[in-house]
Parts: C-alpha cells; sequence; structure tokens
C-alpha cells in the first residue's frame, strides 16, 4: 500500500482498516491466552494509533524498530498472520522457530528489527541502520519505538545523543503511556513533558495525541519527509494510555479507575470510526464488512498455525544456529615478512581490512585524528575518511548497538573499546544483542570488538582487566586472543571477514614490548586453531596471550626443561585437538593464564582434559592464574597479583612429578 498514492478519503478508510486489524487480533489473542494457547501477551489496546500512522506514513523500505505494544507495525508491513501467529504458539514455523516470544524478532523482508527485553538497546541499532543510510547517501528514515519508562535508561541518553552528534535521521517515538509497568511517570523523571528533554540533544521535540491515528500519520509523515531533506533525529512524544496490564498476569489494580474512565472515552479505534460515519466516508456496511473480512483473515491464519507442528528438539541445530555457517579459507602470507611490533602488526590489519572492505566503519573513542590512546587507528582517518573512521560520543552501548545496526544494513564493523574493562558499559548490547541475534531470527552480527586488555603496565583496577573469561561463558561470541604480532594480523583480518560478532582481545603490554616477522601482504589466519610456540616432551603449557611469553621466558631460564606451549589464539572455539594431542604426548598438564584464578577460562580446559585425556594423565591437572583480587596498581602489588612467578614454580614442580 502507497499512501501517497491515496486519494484523502481513501487514506483515512486505509487507516481506519489497518487501526482495525490489530485490535481484532488482540481480542482474539487475549481469548487464546486463557485457553493456554499463547503463554503470554502485551497489550496494546488502547494504543493501535501510534504503530498504524507511524508505519502507515513510511516508506515501506524504511525500518522501523517496535516494542511490545506495536502488532500495527507488523500488520501494516503485512507479515503474514500465520506465521505470526505461529511465533506466538512457539512453533517452528514462526520467525524464531520458538526460540523466544511475541515480538522479539526481526525480518529483513519487511524492514522490521525487534526488541529485546531490555528495552533500550533497540534505540542503538536504530543508529546503526539510519548511518549506513548515511554512509549511503540515502534519503532514508529510520523510527525506532520506546516507552515512557524505558527513557530513563542509559541507552536512551547515548542513542539520541550519538544520533543528535552524527545528525542521523532517527524518529525516537515515546509511547507515553503514564505508565512504567506499575511505576507511574512522575516517579520516573521530573521533566514536564518527554519533549523537555530535547533540547538537552539540541534537537527537535514534538508532541502529539497519540490516540489520533491521522494525527500521528501527519506528523510522521512530516516530519519524514523534512528529515529526508537534511537529516537529523528528532523526540516524538505520542500521549496515551495502557488499557490493560503491562502483560495480562499483572493486572492494573494499581492503576486510578478515573483514568480507564477518561481514556476509555478517547479510545482510538471507535473515535475514528465515529468521525468517519459522521463525515458519511463509511457506513455500518463498511464497518460489517470490513470486520468480517479480518476475521475471517485471523480465523484462517490460526487455523494454519494451528495444524503446524510443533517445535521438536535438535540439540545439533540448537548448537549451529548460534552462530552464522562461516568457513574461511586461510588466505596464505604472500611477499616479504619484516619485523613489527604488536601494535604495528594490528595497525597494518585495520589500514588492509579497510582497502579490501569498502563496507567497512572503525568506531570508537578518540580513534579519528588522535589515533586512539594506544595509536593503533592513527592515520587511517586522513587515508579513508572520518565516515569510516569515526570518533565516538562515550556512548559504548549505542555504538555497539550501532554495528549491529549496520550490520542489518550489510556493513560491517569494527569497534575499539578505550580499555577492554570499560565494555561493561556495552555488556548487553554484546552479550544479550549481538551473541543472540543470530540465534533467535537468523540475522549476523558482523561486529568486531578490538579490547586492549592485561595488566603489568601499572594501570591499576579499572585499566588493566583480563576480561575475556566474561564472553567465554557467552553461546554466539567468538573470541581471539593473540600473542604475537603475526598473529595479531592474521587473526584479526580473520574476524573482519567473519560475519559473527568476534571479541578480540590485544595485551596491551605487548603493544610495543614485542617484535616478531610479519608479512607485509594480506592474510588470515583460520580461527579455532592453537599454535605450538614451543615443543617438548616433559609437559604441556596450555596458555595465551602474555601468558605465551611467559612460559617461553621460563624454558629460556630452564633449558632443563623441554615443553610443549600450546598457543590457544582462539579461546572460543578453543582448539581441543591441538590440546588433545599434547596431552597424549607429555601426560602432564599446566594450564595457565593472566586471568584470576577462579572461574577463568583455565578451570574449564583443565575440568575438559580431565573428563576426555584422563587415562593420559600422569599427574594432575595444574593451573595457575592471577590472585582473586582487583588488578593494583603499585608495581611490586601488581607483580605479586600476576601468576608469572607461580607459573616458573609449577612448571618445575609438575615436571617433578
Amino acid at each position: 500500500m502507497n499512501p501517497d498514492s491515496q486519494p484523502p478519503a481513501d487514506l483515512l478508510k486505509a487507516l481506519y482498516t489497518q487501526l482495525l486489524k490489530p485490535r481484532l487480533i488482540e481480542e482474539k489473542m487475549l481469548v487464546l491466552l486463557r485457553q493456554g494457547k499463547i503463554s503470554k501477551w502485551f497489550s496494546g489496546i488502547g494504543q493501535e494509533a501510534i504503530s498504524v500512522g507511524a508505519a502507515m506514513a513510511l516508506a515501506r523500505d524504511e525500518y522501523i524498530l517496535p516494542m511490545h505494544r506495536n502488532l500495527g507495525v507488523f500488520t501494516v508491513r503485512d507479515i503474514p498472520l500465520d506465521r505470526l501467529f505461529m511465533q506466538f504458539q512457539g512453533k517452528p514455523g514462526g520467525f524464531t522457530r520458538g526460540r523466544d516470544r511475541s515480538f522479539h524478532f526481526g525480518s529483513n523482508e519487511h524492514h522490521i528489527v525487534g526488541m529485546i527485553s531490555h528495552l533500550g538497546p533497540q534505540m542503538g541499532v536504530a543508529d546503526g541502520i539510519a548511518l549506513a543510510h548515511r554512509l549511503r547517501e540515502e534519503s532514508k528514515v529510520t523510527l525506532v519505538f520506546t516507552g515512557d519508562g524505558a527513557t530513563s535508561e542509559g541507552d536512551f541518553h547515548e542513542s539520541v545523543n550519538v544520533a543528535a552528534v552524527w545528525d542521523l535521521p532517527v524518529i525516537f517515538v515515546i509511547e507515553n503511556n503514564g505508565y512504567g509497568l506499575s511505576t507511574p511517570s512522575s516517579e520516573q523523571f521530573r521533566c514536564r513533558q518527554m519533549i523537555d528533554k530535547a533540547a538537552g540533544y539540541g534537537i527537535k521535540g514534538v508532541r502529539v495525541d497519540g490516540n489520533n491515528v491521522e494525527a500521528i500519520y501527519n506528523a510522521v509523515r512530516s516530519l519524514s519527509e523534512s528529515m529526508r531533506k537534511k537529516p537529523a533525529p528528532v523526540l516524538l512524544e505520542c500521549m496515551t494510555f495502557r488499557m490493560r496490564g503491562h502483560e495480562e498476569a499483572s493486572g492494573t489494580k494499581y492503576i486510578p479507575q478515573q483514568l480507564f474512565e477518561e481514556w476509555g472515552k478517547k479510545d482510538p479505534v471507535r473515535n475514528f470510526e465515529d468521525r468517519l460515519l459522521h463525515e458519511g466516508m463509511i457506513d455500518r456496511d463498511f464497518i460489517a464488512r470490513t470486520r468480517e473480512k479480518i476475521k475471517d483473515e485471523i480465523d484462517q491464519a490460526l487455523a494454519t498455525a494451528d495444524r503446524a507442528p510443533s517445535v521438536e528438539p535438535d540439540p545439533e541445530m540448537e548448537s549451529t544456529d548460534m552462530l552464522k555457517p562461516f568457513g574461511i579459507v586461510p588466505a596464505r602470507p604472500r611477499g616479504p615478512e619484516r619485523e613489527v611490533r604488536f601494535i604495528d602488526a594490528v595497525s597494518d590489519a585495520l589500514r588492509l581490512a579497510l582497502e579490501r572492505h569498502s563496507n567497512l566503519v572503525l568506531m570508537g573513542q578518540d580513534i579519528a585524528e588522535y589515533g586512539g590512546v594506544f595509536k593503533a587507528t592513527e592515520g587511517l582517518s586522513e587515508t579513508f575518511g572520518k565516515d569510516r573512521v569515526r570518533n565516538t560520543p562515550l556512548c559504548e552501548s549505542a555504538i555497539v548497538g550501532a554495528g549491529l545496526g549496520l550490520s542489518i544494513q550489510g556493513y560491517k564493523s569494527v569497534i575499539e573499546m578505550q580499555f577492554a574493562d570499560f565494555i561493561t558499559c556495552g555488556f548487553n548490547q554484546v552479550v544479550n544483542n549481538l551473541a543472540k541475534t543470530h540465534y533467535r531470527w537468523g540475522q549476523h552480527a558482523d561486529v568486531v570488538v578490538r579490547m586492549p586488555t592485561g595488566a603489568g603496565v601499572g594501570a591499576g583496577p579499572f585499566h588493566s582487566q583480563s576480561n575475556e573469561a566474561w564472553f567465554f561463558h557467552t553461546p554466539g561470541l567468538k573470541v581471539m586472543y593473540p600473542a604475537f604480532p603475526a598473529d595479531a594480523k592474521g587473526l584479526l583480518l580473520a574476524a573482519v571477514e567473519d560475519p559473527n560478532p568476534v571479541m578480540f582481545f590485544e595485551h596491551k603490554a605487548l603493544y610495543r614490548s614485542i617484535k616478531g616477522p610479519v608479512p607485509q601482504g594480506y592474510y588470515t589466519l583460520e580461527p579455532g586453531k592453537a599454535a605450538l610456540a614451543s615443543e617438548g616432551e616433559d609437559l604441556t603449557v596450555i596458555t595465551y596471550g602474555q601468558g605465551v611469553h611467559w612460559a617461553l621466558d621460563i624454558l629460556n631460564r630452564h633449558p632443563e626443561v623441554n615443553a610443549d606451549v600450546v598457543d590457544l589464539r582462539t579461546l572460543l572455539p578453543w582448539d581441543q585437538d591441538t590440546v588433545a594431542a599434547s596431552v597424549r604426548k607429555t601426560g602432564k598438564v599446566l594450564v595457565a593464564h593472566e586471568d584470576t584464578i577462579t572461574g577463568g577460562i583455565g578451570a574449564e580446559i583443565a575440568a575438559w582434559i580431565g573428563e576426555h585425556c584422563f587415562s593420559n594423565l600422569d599427574a594432575p591437572v595444574v593451573r595457575c592464574g592471577a590472585l582473586d583480587t582487583a588488578v593494583p596498581m603499585a608495581a611490586s602489588l601488581e607483580k605479586e597479583f600476576l601468576p608469572a612467578g607461580r607459573m616458573e614454580a609449577a612448571m618445575l614442580k609438575l615436571r617433578a612429578f
């Protein structure tokens, strides 16, 4: 349906039909909920005008990011109802194949990206989608919904701020229904109205009657036409009311009854119907025919959904669907080698990746003219431009979310955390959005997050953490951690090629202290493959990052010790075959890492060896890691914290066992 091509009367009739459809579906869903045929329902009754008016006003190829109460977005975009109902029933014919519920899915075919339960992260994703339009110089608008309660979240601030700074054409629709679950707006914020917040970001704020579908349609159409010509974000506050509970189980006892009486008189469906009847644009016969047609469509779709098979567990499929299939064929090094520092290998990889992938965008704090705090991106913005090497505000969550939005639009991104410690500010986007999106609805997240990590530089508790284990525990991510310059370059280039999210750890103490031969041309290394940094018969040391260099230094000091040093290089997935082969050869194993000992990656590897290689062991598996404390700053304290000294004693003791 193209609203622009319709006469005003036909447009109003179309708006009415689209407004009625989600209401009738909702009424049916409430019946099914009582019958136990769906497990949960978040009702949008009384708020349909916002979804319908907004979706009708945008072009069909402009992205909308809805929330729980935006059924009208899905129906306006002609999502097949049988698939939608199978989604609600958790059947394999739904969009998430039973893996998620209600509207927690997306469909690129329909230019819809659904929410996750954390409410705010979809706004950062909207920024990324809009950024892709700007990079392509496309005159497109992105619209994202949020509720009044979610405007209290940091994601709201970060995403609106990024959109403002970058002049992104995003309409941030705030459905102000007065309550965040049971907490009234008076306990959520102190501003008189939501659009008062717009001034703080230097952007436009518009307030509209959220129960008037024509007012919503006209507002979104006018704003989008202006934004396509001159990109900039807008806050659109839609005043409405939630006529049912946050979800059906929560009820509405906490809401004063007079509000229901007041807002019941503002019902968007009934009032718009009465208006069209009064103006002679429709009659009772039209209403009856329209209702009958929609109800028949609902009944037929429900019958199809009811006949569809229930989901059958398939552990192998569940596991493989966490990631987009990607079988990299390593590109072998060509050309001469030269001795370079670790940091230079990283920089060279980024330069070559930008040259090879015209759809690659680098993002991070101070990475443009300044070159990043470690100078890994120095000179890249001058060569490739600030559109592709972008300074970001201090908005880690919004920027990681924007990386996902770029991926939805076919872009790649490499995001630099200034320090690995600061990923905490974007943690939700990584573990709940990037990691789970492909599993949920088949959308890959082509995002690399660079993580300058580790201690040994006197930087204290907030600039020295080894936090790779946080992500090792998260299915849907890949984790890489090279120890040598050549590996850093080859793995980083492989990570950029990979369409799946990669957490790429770079030990900052190695940046300028380690040199090695690195091929000058483009090449990639296969993720998930360990390397033997040393070979011997006495024992096996399994480690990564700084631990590899500690192990080699110990062996240099003790020529009587001959050991396999297995450099994992990739932590998720890790190379079980190489580990098992070395264990079979030596029979004695030390698993070491810089991270704190309790709950570290070494615990998982040691447990796996005990389970799968027990008959090959001649001694208990030994672990060595940092003390279970925060990382101290003073050199003497930090030296004691790190496991390098204890690692030497552990290796000698294990050899003598």
